[in-house]
Formats: C-alpha cells, sequence, structure tokens
C-alpha cells in the first residue's frame, strides 16, 4: 500500500513538474498591427512552401522587438485608416506601418525612438518621360499624379506639384499599373516605397530634380496607445537602440530586396468598425480619426 502510495505521489509530482516546465515556456504574446500593403515595410510573399507570409522591414523590426523582450509576435493585418483607432482600443499592442510622428499622430498616440530614417518622397514617373519633370512649379499644370487614397501624399502633390491633377487609388500596386500603362503621368511616394518600385521596373524612374521639393521626414517609429498603458515603450526602446547599433537595419533592407514574389495585400476593418470607435475623451478621439485619416 506505502509502495502504490509513493508511486502515485511521484507520478503527481512528475506531471506537476512538467506543467510548470510548460507554463514557463509559454510566452506572452506582442499583437502588432500592421497594414501590408506598402513595400518594402509590410507586405506578403510566398515562402519555400508556397505558403504566403509577412514580410518587409517592418516585420523584422516587430520580430526583432518580440524577441528583445521575450514575446511571441502575433501579426495582424488591418487598413491603414483604423490602425490607430485599433491600437487605442487595445486591439493591438503596437503598431509599425512606415508611420512618421507627425503632430497629429502624436495626440492620438505614443511612439518609440525612431528606427529608421525615411527617405524624401519620390515622384516616380516613366523612364521616358523623366526629362519633362524638372521643375514643380512648372512642369505638373494639367499633369495627373497618383497618390495613395487618403495619404499625406495627396495633400503633398496638391501643395507642391503645381497645377497638378490628383489620382488617388487605395493601393499603390494600383497606381503603378495605371502610370506603366499610361494612364497618369506620375506618382508621389515615400522615397524608400519610389526606390523599389524604380529598381522593379526599367520602364518607371524617380524625377530626381523635381523631387528636391520635398524636405527630409522624421524618421518612422512604433506606435502604442496614448498613455503607454501596457508600459511597453522602455523596453522597446532598448530594443530600438540595439537594433540599430548592431546595423539591423540594413541586413533587413537586403533581406527584402532578396525576396521574390511579393504581394501588396490590403484588409478591411472588422464589420461595424468605425474609425472613431474609442474607448477616450473627445479630443483624444478627433486627434484619432485625424490622424487614422492621415495615413503612410
Amino acid at each position: 500500500m506505502k509502495k502504490i502510495i509513493s508511486i502515485a505521489l511521484i507520478l503527481v509530482l512528475i506531471f506537476s513538474v512538467a506543467a510548470t516546465a510548460a507554463f514557463a515556456e509559454k510566452k506572452e504574446v506582442l499583437v502588432f498591427g500592421t497594414s501590408a500593403d506598402y513595400a518594402p515595410f509590410e507586405f506578403m510573399y510566398p515562402d519555400e512552401n508556397g505558403k504566403m507570409v509577412f514580410g518587409g522591414i517592418d516585420i523584422m523590426v516587430a520580430q526583432y522587438i518580440a524577441d528583445y523582450l521575450g514575446m511571441e509576435l502575433q501579426i495582424e493585418n488591418m487598413d491603414f485608416g483604423y490602425l490607430l483607432t485599433a491600437l487605442n482600443k487595445g486591439d493591438f499592442d503596437i503598431v509599425l506601418a512606415d508611420i512618421e510622428p507627425t503632430e497629429k499622430r502624436l495626440k492620438a498616440a505614443d511612439f518609440s525612438e525612431s528606427y529608421m530614417d525615411e527617405l524624401p518622397e519620390y515622384i516616380l514617373v516613366r523612364t521616358e518621360d523623366v526629362d519633362k519633370f524638372q521643375d514643380p512649379a512648372t512642369d505638373f499644370n494639367g499633369v495627373s499624379v497618383g497618390a495613395q487614397t487618403g495619404s499625406t501624399k495627396v495633400e503633398k502633390a496638391e501643395q507642391n506639384l503645381i497645377g497638378c491633377s490628383v489620382v488617388s487609388l487605395p493601393l499603390v500596386t494600383d497606381l503603378v499599373n495605371e502610370l506603366v500603362n499610361g494612364k497618369i503621368d506620375a506618382i508621389l511616394l515615400d522615397g524608400s516605397v519610389a526606390v523599389s518600385y524604380d529598381k522593379q521596373y526599367d520602364q518607371l524612374s524617380i524625377a530626381e530634380e523635381a523631387s528636391k521639393v520635398f524636405p527630409q521626414p522624421n524618421g518612422i517609429a512604433v506606435a502604442v496607445a496614448k498613455g503607454d498603458p501596457k508600459g511597453l515603450l522602455d523596453g522597446i526602446n532598448e530594443a530600438i537602440a540595439q537594433l540599430k547599433a548592431e546595423g539591423k537595419i540594413d541586413e533587413f533592407k537586403a533581406t527584402v530586396d532578396a525576396i521574390q514574389g511579393i504581394e501588396e495585400v490590403s484588409a478591411d476593418a472588422p464589420e461595424g468598425y468605425e474609425s472613431d470607435d474609442v474607448l477616450m475623451g473627445e479630443e483624444e478621439a478627433e486627434a484619432v480619426e485625424e490622424a487614422a485619416a492621415e495615413t503612410k
């Protein structure tokens, strides 16, 4: 009888230790919101087994941060216009989507230190037309310039490319197709995105002289909910400091350059989800709504 009891106690102890070990190994999840329609920062591509997976500079930065914090990364794809709203509702822990901390966005969310310096906006045109676009004050009168719907590029094109007619579409890939097929004359893009398409398409080039009208932007950063309620910023900033010290951004860029089959995948907000549906005061809600409209 004593032997049976002893064996039972040993089995209970073994199972308890195993359960404790399994619990200890289970990592806390870091939920990362992005909008996978903006190569080279976030996109999807087929892995070696043909499965579509997330890739891009921001994806690798988020993974680096999660690893540094000892957390498991969970990626959620959503239309960019809803990302800050979802962040402040608690649906995400962090948001990375080539986000520059503008004055409006700083009212709607808190931001980490910059993890990457972005290039100024560049004007992408057909290679055969590049010499036509030198002076932003005179060479764009009556010219159709594409910009991503709801983005800061719409306003910047209207303000800086005098006399242009802005054509907005939700996806950059659609704008590129319109440009290649001669349906629009130019596209205004973030510098890194323009460079990416310049490399991909022989028939497209950057109008470098005219693009000088756009100043160097602030660096891009990680967004967390206003007030940093989950206490993530200190750890994120530590991870970014280490990432920069190790020169990881250049490594991530090289990895992206080697990826084949890149696809930009848009995503809508969940049904019934409104951009101003936030759990905060009226002033903060207005700031989130304004920032949501100010996309990449």
